[in-house]
């Protein structure tokens, strides 16, 4: 499929305004995958199919991830605003037969980030942080950060997270906190 029939069936499977992110977020992973020497057709794949199942409705996300052999762990089966990230893994996967693993793994973790994540991933987590879109409280300094460093915006981008789930009372995925700690742990190697 060209990005075209990508960007086709996205805007057939949700709102305006998820097509427009989801687009935003394609044109950033571009940018971003320029930047730091990724392969850039690759980003704008993964990063216009990133939320590719996000308005799906629920209970048909569950089945998309249940067919598709994952079995949720007990923050995920508790946490809805992860369905998107498996779902869409498996949607891609098995309907999009895409074989690509690193596309596949960078929409898989996009919303959590994990241990030992390849630049794509890294490119698409922080590119669904960074579209043009994006208006949130200091989305400047992540920009800014995204375009130095992508490890630091991931420890950014994380620390907002993982703050606000836990300001709310809320789980944190062990998958965050992983990648959370591999990158604090490496920064601190690096900087000793």
């Amino acid at each position: 499929m060209t990005f075209d029939d990508y960007k086709n069936l996205i805007h057939g499977r949700m709102s305006e305004y998820r097509f427009v992110h989801s687009v935003n977020v394609a044109k950033q992973a571009k940018r971003l995958a320029k930047i730091f020497g990724c392969d850039e057709e690759r980003a704008v794949v993964a990063g216009i199919l990133h939320d590719v199942t996000k308005e799906t409705p629920f209970e048909e996300q569950l089945k998309i991830i249940s067919d598709g052999g994952i079995i949720l762990d007990s923050v995920e089966s508790k946490n809805t605003k992860l369905w998107h990230a498996i779902s869409g893994y498996v949607f891609v996967r098995d309907v999009l037969k895409t074989e690509d693993e690193d596309i596949l793994n960078a929409i898989r973790y996009h919303t959590t980030g994990r241990a030992g994540m390849s630049l794509l991933e890294k490119i698409i987590f922080v590119a669904d942080f960074t579209g043009d879109e994006r208006n949130y409280s200091d989305v400047d300094v992540m920009r800014e950060k995204a375009l130095r460093n992508l490890d630091e915006a991931i420890i950014y981008g994380l620390q907002f997270t993982i703050t606000d789930l836990a300001g709310k009372g809320l789980t944190i995925h062990p998958d965050a906190l992983a990648c959370y700690n591999e990158l604090i742990l490496k920064d601190e190697k690096d900087g000793s």
